[in-house]
């Protein structure tokens, strides 16, 4: 399978703290992983470094064969073809939901206004959400937020999705409909890169299992090997404190 993902030899350092300490993997064409581990492991940093909202301090990122750190690569093109979620939203308060769909289509992918809403209505439609298509974002429920952010994200027609602890600030009850889009997404084949906690998802959803600790991928595997029986303790003793026996 063609690896769209390729990261070697990562590093991230703010200031003294490095976060991130030689990182290599790669994620392939229409492949889900997910990446685990506990508060502080890079888990989001190692997200923010692929989608060029943080910038490594040392080693490469290829995103379709394009090298993040040439100077020669438009870094706005390959941006645009991964999408990603975050976990606090970020939707355009004073935008309506069809405003938060279609300005960045308008403005970075050139559409007309007539082509921006027919992409905002299918994707809107996607995540169930078409009847909110005029409401405000401070009238939606967190679920409902999240699910706009996911059709805004799917709007500019990305290649790959980064989902950064999509799930973490919603309500228990609200989860459900979130992983249910990223759960059909996923069917579809879109290439998914998850940090999360949610295991369940990790274990059902997922091509492969990443788990980081201290900045370092520690083991990585099929979900049924290394949620079920992982080789390294560190890797262990996490999964006891986050699913118990």
């Amino acid at each position: 399978m063609t690896a769209v993902i390729e990261i070697r030899d990562l590093h991230k350092s703010f200031g003294d703290l490095e976060v991130l300490m030689g990182i290599d993997f790669e994620v392939a064409r229409g492949e889900v992983v997910s990446v685990i581990g506990p508060s502080g492991s890079g888990k989001s940093t190692l997200l923010r470094c692929v989608n060029l909202l943080e910038e490594p301090t040392g080693g490469s990122i290829k995103i379709e064969g394009y090298d993040l750190g040439d100077p020669d690569v438009d870094i706005d093109k390959v941006r645009a073809k991964v999408g990603m979620v975050f976990q606090q939203f970020n939707l355009f308060g004073h935008l309506d939901v069809l405003g938060n769909l279609t300005i960045a289509q308008r403005k970075v992918l050139g559409r007309s206004e007539e082509e921006a809403v027919e992409v905002a209505r299918r994707n809107l439609e996607k995540v169930g959400l078409l009847d909110k298509i005029d409401a405000m974002p401070h009238t939606l429920s967190g679920g409902q937020k999240q699910r706009v952010a996911i059709a805004r994200a799917l709007s500019m027609d990305p290649d790959m999705m980064l989902f950064d602890e999509a799930t973490s600030a919603l309500d228990p009850e609200l989860v459900g409909e979130v992983l249910g889009v990223m759960r059909q997404l996923a069917e579809e084949g879109m290439t998914m890169l998850v940090v999360t906690h949610e295991m369940e998802f990790a274990r059902n959803v997922s091509d492969r299992v990443v788990f980081m600790d201290g900045g370092v991928i520690v083991e990585q595997g099929p979900p049924g090997e290394l949620l079920v029986d992982p080789e390294t303790e560190r890797c262990r003793e996490f999964l006891q404190m986050i699913i118990g026996d």
